[in-house]
């Protein structure tokens, strides 16, 4: 008898957890609903245009009003507005035009930049031979297999295969101003 009392404590203790767990979800769930539904704010920039915030931080220093009915903040039909202005050239437009001088100094700015950084690159380059060469020179006595070694000297490999497809890259930018 002692077992099923304590079988059925058990079971009822599961239930009123269960029970707790359920009940503790909701508050939860609540909680962060209404979180979510909190106050909304209209501040007016400086433009004219609203924005709508419902962090507080973010009225402060401005002309900001609460927002008590709901505001669809949905972008209106496209013919009513002008469109916006695109960073892309439309197709019938040319851009415009750059002196000579100008586009001369941007050319010789760039090119200077790009043979700093194949010089960077260059020296770089330079020392990762220099590792790998004195960590190929190196063999530790747990390298008796070969593979071992290869595997220790991957990173430096792998270092120097980057530092010249940088320097290729590199050559093909400056080859290109040209």
């Amino acid at each position: 008898m002692a077992t099923r009392l304590t079988g059925s404590l058990t079971v009822a203790y599961r239930a009123t957890a269960g029970a707790a767990l359920a009940m503790l979800s909701m508050l939860l769930l609540s909680g962060i609903a209404q979180a979510q539904g909190g106050p909304v704010w209209r501040c007016v920039d400086g433009s004219g245009r609203p924005q709508y915030t419902n962090v507080q931080a973010d009225t402060t220093g401005k002309q900001c009003t609460a927002v008590t009915k709901e505001v669809s903040v949905v972008r209106p039909p496209a013919g009513n507005s002008p469109p916006p202005q695109s960073a892309a050239v439309p197709a019938g437009r040319v851009p415009p035009n750059v002196s000579a001088g100008t586009q001369r100094a941007r050319d010789d700015s760039r090119r200077k930049i790009l043979q700093k950084e194949l010089a960077d690159e260059e020296a770089a380059l330079a020392s990762a031979k220099a590792d790998f060469a004195e960590q190929e020179g190196q063999r530790s006595g747990n390298e008796r297999n070969y593979q071992r070694v290869l595997d220790r000297l991957a990173p430096y490999q792998d270092k120097i295969d980057q530092h010249t497809k940088n320097i290729e890259a590199l050559q093909n930018e400056l080859g290109s101003l040209r």
